[in-house]
């Protein structure tokens, strides 16, 4: 990407009204037609409509930014919302495998750990949920909760494993 394109994105963000969103989707059309190969701007129209709460026209965007190939750090926003507008769309299964995917290629990412609570408390696994949460809380290590890490972390281990325990297996 140039960095004349990354400069565009830019101005939209920063001339964003998350209240009135027709602009910044409007800007970001204009962007993908005048650049219809950048992945990227794909994935920025996705969010667009994402954030304008117009998750069914979000989700193919994001499955087509997925397809044509995104990197880094644009890769695991575009995972976790994503993943976020599938469970939006009461898609349980296909929220947590998007989810799960950025957890794989981003390992402690607080973003993901977040957003994947949310789908497993949706998706009736509150063990698990909170197991998350408290992982992800003692890993923060917070000074406060310092001294109570390793029982933060065991009670974390063990709401993860009841939940393991308790879920139905999954063919791979």
């Amino acid at each position: 990407m140039t960095p004349e394109l990354e400069e565009a994105i830019a101005v939209v963000y920063a001339d964003r009204d998350r209240d009135d969103m027709a602009p910044t989707i409007a800007a970001f059309e204009a962007l993908r037609d005048a650049h219809p190969d950048e992945a990227r701007l794909i994935y920025e129209v996705a969010g667009a409509y994402d954030t304008a709460g117009e998750e069914a026209t979000a989700r193919p965007l994001y499955e087509e930014a997925l397809e044509r190939g995104l990197e880094g750090d644009v890769l695991r926003r575009c995972l976790l919302q994503y993943g976020s507008t599938l469970r939006n769309l009461g898609e349980l299964d296909a929220s947590l495998a998007a989810l799960d995917r950025a957890d794989r290629s981003f390992p402690g990412a607080a973003s993901v750990a977040a957003f994947r609570a949310l789908t497993l408390l949706e998706s009736g696994r509150a063990d698990a949920a909170v197991g998350v949460l408290l992982r992800l809380v003692a890993d923060a290590a917070p000074g406060d909760l310092d001294r109570y890490l390793a029982a933060a972390r065991g009670n974390a281990e063990f709401l993860l494993d009841r939940d393991r325990r308790s879920a139905p297996i999954q063919d791979a």
